[in-house]
């Protein structure tokens, strides 16, 4: 039976920073979009339970974010940050997400489904609270004291971690710096925060930020975030060539903020085909890059080899990694580019959710826009995402990319 602890979501804030950059794109540009998106469980065969058992409960939970504003203080908050449009936050102001867009169901399996479908100015915003919210239905059924024992033991490793790279970053001609990234994955809200409040005190100059913006302000850290695959996806389905999507979706974004949040994400139909389309003009208007799969190494390597041949000092750009990471991963990272290009790193469920239980793996990704499917081809095998294999297959072939991975 469900529990009566509060509601797991307590602020439409507390979310990634990106949702609100790239739903003011939308607004902005393409605000009739309507777009389907659907969950998926990466691991379902190791999981304690399955997770169609939390399905009354989440959706008393989704019956709740549904009924929540903004508040004044959000709303001035989100005035105060210089790329966030004044006519943006007035939108905001009435805005309230709508159930009926979001359908929950379980299988014959006891697998959990979760489909959204609607205006993508609204659907758009729902991912980061749904999966939050599943992840803590499911853990809190696995806390106990032993657990929360073991995360903090953990976490302490981590913030003297923290501090031994404070005490050798000075050896390097750039800082070394960490944000959260977890909120998507975590244990639990109370868990991201203490976690946040326990790096950020032992290392401030290294955890600066956070990707959570209600983190971000209630903790008086900088909201980190940009784009997500969902918006260079959707432009599958808008009114541009699909052999253009990435370079009208590039430039949709320079058009909106003018040379603020200039990291551009490489990974929707992978770094080779990225690369073909970022050209001089990209690779000046964007400050950097982020990694979100395949190899590390292999992938900053080409785009210094990318940066080189553009003669591009590649010194002047960032690169921020951001997948799969832990903190001596980034650290290893940090020091085989320093001397090439500034970077940064954003670590996920192995700071909000490493207690020594095995994490959930979900996701919950854009698979339509305005009726076309959309897909995502990661340069990680497994990580492809989309609902119909024809599309993929043509999209393999207008971007000349191998069928080296299975949806």
């Amino acid at each position: 039976m469900p529990d009566h602890r509060p509601i797991i979501i307590q602020s439409l804030l507390d979310t990634d920073l990106y949702k609100f950059t790239m739903l003011q794109v939308v607004l902005h540009q393409f605000p009739q979009a309507v777009g389907v998106y659907e969950f998926r469980c990466r691991n379902n065969h190791e999981t304690v339970y399955p997770l169609g058992e939390l399905e009354e409960e989440l959706n008393i939970e989704l019956d709740r974010l549904c009924h929540m504003k903004f508040t004044q203080d959000e709303l001035l908050y989100l005035r105060s940050l210089r790329f966030i449009k004044s006519d943006f936050v007035d939108y905001l102001e009435l805005f309230q997400l709508k159930r009926r867009f979001i359908h929950v169901s379980t299988d014959e399996q006891q697998r959990l489904n979760i489909r959204i479908e609607g205006p993508i100015i609204q659907a758009m915003f729902f991912e980061i609270f749904v999966l939050s919210i599943v992840n803590e239905l499911y853990f809190r059924r696995l806390e106990t004291m032993a657990v929360l024992a073991e995360g903090e033991k953990r976490l302490q490793h981590k913030a003297q971690l923290l501090q031994q790279y404070h005490q050798q970053q000075h050896q390097y001609p750039t800082p070394f710096l960490v944000s959260d990234f977890g909120t998507r994955r975590r244990y639990c809200f109370s868990w991201q925060r203490h976690v946040l409040e326990t790096l950020h005190q032992a290392a401030p100059d290294i955890l600066r930020g956070t990707s959570n913006v209600h983190l971000a302000k209630e903790l008086g850290l900088i909201p980190i975030g940009t784009m997500a695959h969902e918006f260079m996806q959707a432009f599958q389905g808008l009114d541009v060539r699909l052999r253009d999507f990435q370079k009208a979706a590039l430039e949709s974004w320079v058009h909106e903020y003018r040379g603020d949040l200039g990291i551009a994400l490489t990974d929707v139909v992978g770094m080779d085909a990225f690369l073909r389309d970022f050209d001089l003009y990209f690779a000046k208007l964007f400050d950097g890059l982020r990694h979100d799969s395949g190899d590390p190494y292999l992938w900053g390597d080409k785009a210094y080899a990318h940066y080189q041949k553009l003669k591009i000092n590649s010194n002047t750009k960032m690169l921020t990694f951001s997948d799969g990471l832990d903190l001596p991963r980034a650290w290893d990272l940090y020091v085989y580019f320093n001397n090439r290009f500034k970077t940064s790193f954003g670590i996920g469920t192995n700071l909000t959710n490493d207690m020594g239980l095995t994490p959930l793996n979900i996701v919950l990704k854009l698979v339509e826009c305005n009726g076309q499917s959309v897909a995502k081809i990661s340069d990680s095998p497994g990580k492809t995402m989309t609902d119909n294999n024809t599309f993929l297959a043509y999209l393999r072939q207008v971007f000349d990319i191998p069928d080296n991975d299975t949806p």
